[in-house]
């Protein structure tokens, strides 16, 4: 049996009755990477204190992409985002179209991009990069589904494509949501090759539930077989909620994973 990627799992939806400090430590101690959301929910020097690989979190925690006011207050959120990140050694700091609210509704609703939306998200991306750049991190943009996060701008994972692909620079790289891709575009095998260039991390969850890989329709030995056939042996993360035992969920996303 092989492991060819660096497999991680979102710290925020399993084990949810225990701390998120005894998350992290228990997945480190399985040897897996350890994906946070916002930074401000938690107590970081407890979280430092595990020691835990950090391999992605939120890179803001207010703003947008697609307006003025909007690129101002991203740049400003992650730009203080980026120390906190230091501070726990996160991999990479995440970016979405808007900032979500509750249950992952999006605060700026959007459902239809025009050209100067375009236009301004590449030029905010573009600052994302810059401030990567001497900051020496890396941001990522993910895609997410319509049904969970109605009238998210640059939410499809064409969008997501279209605008990291354009801007091009090793400073933004995808996050390509499988879970999020299966609803909205499905076909998952082919945006991975389409995307594989640009991907800075995979995340994966089953579909319907958003639980586990076994749990839905998704094929997930498939796509991790095509995955290591196209060359990826990056980052694979489960964000996703355990459908029973957190254990049993988090050791069915290792097998689906790891290959024979």
């Amino acid at each position: 049996m092989t492991q060819p990627f660096e497999l991680a799992v979102c710290a925020e939806m399993i084990w949810t009755d225990k701390p998120i400090e005894w998350r992290a430590a228990c997945l480190n101690e399985r040897g897996l990477g350890v994906g946070l959301w916002n930074y401000n929910n938690h107590c970081l020097e407890k979280l430092e204190s595990v020691g835990a690989n950090y391999t992605i979190m939120n890179g803001y925690l207010e703003g947008r992409l697609a307006d003025d006011e909007g690129a101002d207050l991203l740049l400003k959120s992650a730009r203080e985002t980026v120390q906190v990140g230091k501070r726990l050694g996160v991999d990479r700091l995440n970016l979405h179209g808007t900032a979500l609210g509750d249950g992952g509704i999006p605060i700026w609703q959007h459902d239809v991009t025009d050209g100067a939306m375009w236009l301004k998200a590449r030029d905010t991306l573009n600052r994302i990069c810059d401030l990567a750049e001497e900051e020496a991190v890396v941001f990522t943009l993910e895609n997410l589904n319509f049904l969970d996060h109605p009238g998210c701008p640059f939410g499809s994972t064409k969008d997501v494509l279209a605008l990291v692909s354009s801007i091009n620079r090793p400073q933004l790289r995808i996050n390509l949501d499988l879970y999020h891709t299966q609803i909205g575009e499905g076909d998952l095998i082919r945006w991975c090759e389409k995307c594989l260039p640009w991907i800075g991390e995979v995340q994966v969850a089953d579909n319907p539930g958003r639980c586990e890989p076994g749990t839905g329709e998704i094929n997930y030995k498939a796509v991790a077989q095509k995955l290591n056939k196209i060359g990826y042996n990056g980052p694979v993360s489960m964000e996703a909620y355990a459908a029973g035992d957190s254990d049993a969920a988090v050791d069915a996303f290792v097998e689906a994973f790891t290959l024979a």
